[in-house]
């Protein structure tokens, strides 16, 4: 089985080396790494050359966004199964595309979804963000497994489509709403911790971007018709905080 990871990436020159290494230094050999840079300004793609040869393909020219990026590499992508690892992320372990293979070729599913560690930029852990305990049910109510968890069937992104570029911060929410809702797709929950994430990004830090993805998570539902709560939604933190509690 056949395993693309794909890395986007734009002026992540301080990120991108370790990120390339962890994919490098995965015990599974048969993976396809492609990287796919929005003609950065910083040293990224001296970064690139450096560790050429352990990319398999790269492309690097101006793109309309995050979510434009990930449906070139997605083009670009032959493997079975496709995930992406964020260009300031790294992989949880040396074993973890070693464990996601082996779970796909053991279960006939479309997806995977797993747990990811997040981090400080020194080392220290904040939290495992684990989908134990999700559902695609819980989507309706704001919540969706942890992205860089999910490893998708290639063949879902002809089938289904690929990410929406109407949306700011929340594709992919829209994404894993028309894949595993309206899609219905077949999955399976791993057990996998697959990505070691640094916290901040895009849809994770202050009240404008909680609201702005608040915005988002509804209109991608609305898109795919799917019936929901506008105030469940907007009071999401309080079902994460009473989650947090009975833990």
């Amino acid at each position: 089985m056949k395993i693309t990871i794909i890395t986007v990436c734009y002026n992540s020159a301080a990120t991108l080396e370790k990120t390339i290494l962890s994919v490098a230094g995965q015990s599974y050999k048969n993976i396809e790494y492609i990287v796919v840079d929005g003609n950065s300004k910083d040293t990224t793609k001296d970064i690139i050359l450096n560790h050429e040869d352990k990319i398999t393909k790269w492309i690097s020219e101006p793109d309309k966004g995050l979510y434009d990026a990930m449906n070139k590499g997605i083009a670009l992508a032959t493997g079975d199964v496709v995930g992406i690892l964020n260009s300031d992320d790294t992989f949880y372990s040396s074993t973890v595309i070693e464990e996601i293979a082996a779970f796909h070729i053991k279960n006939t599913i479309d997806a995977s979804v797993g747990n990811i560690m997040q981090h400080k930029e020194d080392g220290t852990t904040v939290r495992i963000y684990s989908s134990k305990y999700w559902s695609p049910e819980r989507l309706k109510i704001g919540f969706m497994p942890p992205h860089p968890s999910i490893f998708f069937k290639r063949r879902l992104f002809k089938e289904l489509g690929f990410y929406k570029l109407d949306f700011i911060i929340g594709a992919d929410y829209e994404l894993i709403t028309r894949f595993f809702l309206k899609g219905k797709i077949s999955w399976k929950y791993s057990g996998i911790t697959t990505t070691a994430m640094l916290v901040g990004g895009l849809s994770s830090s202050g009240r404008s971007s909680y609201n702005l993805i608040t915005k988002e998570i509804q209109k991608a539902l609305h898109m795919n018709d799917i019936d929901f709560s506008g105030l469940k939604i907007r009071m999401r933190f309080v079902w994460k905080t009473i989650g947090f509690l009975k833990k």
